[in-house]
């Protein structure tokens, strides 16, 4: 194993093996969120895996058992938006966007052991992959509406080609958690497998000799053959619940007609009111920002769909609910934001635009 950054400190550990190169996320106090510095040197592995002939496709994983990825630095944007640095926080994100889009068009195959947490950034990576391996430990949402902030890392496009109709919807403006098996079921993560088998995968991956197929679709197919064995297909249904996501949240566009055609619900009592607490706790702004983007790009290319983003991030990030909602849920942890406005019938109309390429 030759590892390329071999500093216990480094919150990146790139090591390159003969056929494949490992990319670990080492940041375990912080459940491996993403920072500044951690997306550059992803950036850099990236550089180098995809002009090396030798290296056949990459590997994702995190270190310690919490979590694979929790997201990104939401702390640091904020300091960065309270010091006055917009265009900071702008450029952490357009780096993130970038490293992911990057990820999504790369040439070889990706794979991403999402076990534990893998929220936020750690669903970028994960989305990114021919491979998301999800374990019984694993837990994923979209939890950004709560803070004041959306869903992005692409989420407002790719979801529509992963998940059964109205989970976008139901996912992005609810923060629904996920759970093992359930991120397969919803499209999250592509396949289950045991958490304690996970260490032997590793080593098969990264001891990986056979040749591969020089397109990345071939070649993610014969390495899923080759893990097949690690997998669980027995992933249990949920029909009602994936009928009622379907009938309420696919393909709306007003907020206050969702909320209420759910008040008028004679069915699923439990998960209609689930959505009024959810929608009742998070920024209004946020959520009417998340539909429509939601609605804007549901059929634009994912370049498209990152800039959108990154115009809606530009909004967001000056908009006085982020800055409140991270204070309110991880700074002071009073869990008392106060949204301006509080309603979402008050909230005005964002006018949400690309960003110019020039």
């Amino acid at each position: 194993m030759n590892d390329i950054n071999v500093q216990p400190e480094s919150k990146v550990l790139v090591r390159r093996q003969h056929r494949m190169t490992s990319i670990v996320l080492n940041r375990p106090r912080a459940l491996n969120s993403l920072n500044l510095e951690m997306i550059r040197s992803i950036r850099k592995a990236l550089d180098e895996i995809e002009t090396d002939e030798r290296c056949r496709f990459v590997l994702f994983y995190g270190a310690g058992e919490r979590g694979f990825c929790a997201g990104g630095d939401v702390k640091a944007l904020a300091q960065a938006i309270q010091q006055k640095s917009a265009l900071g926080a702008d450029m952490i994100l357009e780096q993130e966007y970038d490293m992911l889009l990057r990820l999504h068009r790369f040439p070889k195959p990706v794979i991403v052991l999402a076990d534990g947490i893998t929220m936020g950034a750690g669903l970028g990576l994960a989305a990114s992959a021919d491979m998301a391996v999800a374990t019984e430990r694993t837990r994923m949402a979209m939890p950004e509406t709560r803070i004041g902030f959306f869903p992005d890392v692409g989420s407002t496009g790719w979801m529509f080609d992963k998940c059964p109709a109205g989970y976008p919807e139901y996912l992005g403006l609810t923060g629904y958690e996920m759970n093992g098996a359930e991120t397969v079921r919803v499209g999250f993560a592509t396949h289950l497998s045991p958490s304690d088998r996970l260490p032997e995968l590793i080593n098969i991956l990264e001891g990986y000799e056979a040749n591969l197929p020089s397109s990345r679709i071939e070649a993610a197919k014969r390495l899923a053959s080759a893990l097949d064995p690690f997998f669980n297909k027995d992933i249990a249904a949920n029909t009602d619940m994936d009928q009622w996501v379907a009938a309420y949240f696919e393909g709306k566009s007003s907020l206050v007609k969702l909320i209420e055609s759910l008040r008028q619900c004679s069915i699923q009592a439990r998960l209609c009111d689930q959505v009024f607490d959810r929608l009742a706790e998070r920024s209004p702004t946020a959520l009417v920002v998340t539909l429509k983007l939601l609605r804007h790009n549901e059929h634009l290319s994912l370049e498209d769909v990152f800039q959108t983003e990154l115009s809606a991030a530009r909004f967001i990030l000056n908009h006085p609910d982020y800055v409140e909602g991270v204070r309110a849920r991880l700074v002071d942890k009073d869990d008392n934001p106060r949204w301006q406005p509080d309603t979402i019938e008050a909230v005005k109309d964002p006018a949400l635009k690309r960003r110019s390429q020039g």
